[in-house]
């Protein structure tokens, strides 16, 4: 029997803690944070405490809290035997280092409260300081996921910044289309099929082979009747900025 803290209240500790809840060898002994009410989710499968200084023994203690909350959390552990890993993608395994066992539990997902994710097929990207720390972490992610990778902490940093171009902004992107929308009286829905035709061709090819647009095509007339329309000055910004390097990539540029 695995047994497992959670330090967190967060969107990927609950996504965490609803996935290993439903392994019968798994135990989620505990539920740490400072939120009372954000607690209160985690009750009724685990003994849920609001204090860091009262911290049960198990044999592998989950970090997912902020960043910038992240070493103070992991003060909080010293002197503990478990393995001690977190969740973070743009910080390095080593802020851990102060704690014998340690490493990097990174699932490259977005999570959003109340919308379930099929974690068999979540990237784990995993990481650790030894060989014990390693196997604790290598085997509960392949329980987890179908997906389960060896990444350093220098390649996950790049790893999250190119997930922050990729759902960030282009979630951003998806905003600002549904803004047009809605100052026209169109509806949303219309886009829809073009974001999910979208998104599968980036899965099935290279994205530079299926770029397709005014600025692939250097359509220069088509470009300076879309900025006439654009009337909110950040979205023009966007729109410039955007276009420009698709016309450099293929060829040309404004």
């Amino acid at each position: 029997m695995l047994e497992v803290v959670i330090l967190g209240t967060g969107n990927i500790a609950q996504h965490l803690f609803d996935t290993l809840t439903t392994y019968n060898d798994i135990t989620v002994v505990q539920v740490v944070g400072r939120n009372p009410k954000a607690l209160a989710y985690f009750g009724e499968k685990s003994d849920i405490q609001t204090s860091f200084k009262k911290i049960k023994t198990a044999d592998l203690y989950i970090i997912a809290v902020s960043d910038n909350a992240l070493g103070d959390v992991s003060h909080y552990l010293h002197g503990k035997k478990g393995v001690i890993a977190h969740t973070t993608g743009s910080i390095s395994m080593n802020i851990l280092q102060e704690h014998k066992n340690h490493g990097v539990f990174y699932p490259l997902q977005t999570f959003t409260k109340n919308q379930k994710v099929n974690f068999k097929t979540v990237p784990l990207c995993i990481e650790a300081n030894n060989n014990e720390s390693y196997s604790l972490l290598k085997k509960l992610a392949e329980v987890l996921s179908d997906n389960v990778y060896d990444i350093t902490s220098e390649q996950r940093k790049k790893l999250h910044l190119a997930a922050v171009f990729i759902n960030n902004f282009s979630n951003y992107v998806y905003q600002i289309g549904n803004d047009i929308c809605e100052e026209n009286n169109l509806s949303f829905d219309i886009l829809k099929p073009l974001i999910l035709e979208t998104a599968k061709k980036a899965t099935l090819f290279n994205p530079e082979t299926v770029q397709t647009g005014p600025g692939r095509r250097n359509d220069l007339e088509t470009i300076d009747i879309h900025k006439e329309q654009i009337k909110n000055i950040e979205h023009l910004k966007i729109y410039n900025v955007m276009t420009d390097a698709i016309l450099s990539k293929y060829g040309k540029k404004l």
